[in-house]
């Protein structure tokens, strides 16, 4: 069904000045505080929306991911991050959409769906939240809904090295290493089931999104996934 004019998702003009902005702003401090590694650029479909899903240990991964990423990504983050003062800031000025972890949001979902289809790429956790520690955390389906509705490829892209002491570190001089390693473009497999079975095969590709994540990270941080991790080939 082809939408109408009026529900065709535009970034607004406030962001697509400030985004570029914010991006080189962050760019800059991530390599005078750390060594900056980024794998797998090949893999992305240039020009295409696709969804992106990282791994989600602290704050740091958001604006590495987005400042590193060769195009400009839409990006999801936690509702309760926009009140923090510096952190909200920050936020608001890239355009960054609010979710409310835990909560089921129609309007959200929809938002992104738009997104989606008006070419736009997507940057997502699928585990729903920092985790605070290296180890993976199960996801939660959203991420398989969003590819379901939208047919659009995933790109599985683990971050190392973003652990919440990754500041500490940074001051002491240590130039930490920040490393992003991005997959090949998966395709989920499609969904026909109905009532409980197509959330269960929701969760079965979220899942599936999760294990080829693993498999681009260190044992150490494939946590939950640790038995299913798909390697890289």
């Amino acid at each position: 069904m082809q939408m109408s004019n009026t529900n065709v998702y535009r970034v607004p003009f406030q962001f697509r000045v400030s985004r570029p902005i914010l991006k080189t702003v962050f760019r800059v401090i991530f390599l005078i505080l750390a060594r900056v590694k980024v794998l797998g650029k090949e893999n992305i479909p240039y020009g295409r929306p696709y969804v992106v899903a990282i791994n989600h240990i602290s704050i740091f991964d958001p604006p590495f991911a987005g400042a590193f990423w060769p195009e400009q990504l839409e990006i999801i983050g936690a509702a309760d991050v926009f009140d923090k003062p510096s952190q909200g800031w920050l936020l608001k000025g890239y355009g960054v959409i609010p979710v409310h972890r835990g909560d089921y949001d129609r309007l959200l979902l929809t938002k992104i769906i738009r997104i989606l289809k008006a070419g736009s790429p997507l940057l997502i956790a699928p585990e729903g939240g920092r985790s605070h520690i290296p180890a993976l955390r199960r996801a939660k389906p959203g991420v398989a809904y969003i590819i379901e509705q939208t047919g659009v490829p995933v790109l599985p892209t683990g971050l190392i090295g973003t652990t919440e002491d990754f500041w500490q570190r940074a001051k002491r001089g240590e130039k930490p290493l920040l490393e992003m390693r991005i997959g090949k473009p998966l395709t989920l497999p499609e969904i026909t089931a109905k009532g409980i079975a197509r959330h269960e095969a929701r969760q079965k590709n979220a899942d599936l999104v999760m294990s080829y994540l693993a498999g681009l990270l260190p044992e150490e941080y494939r946590g939950a996934y640790a038995e299913s991790a798909i390697l890289a080939s």
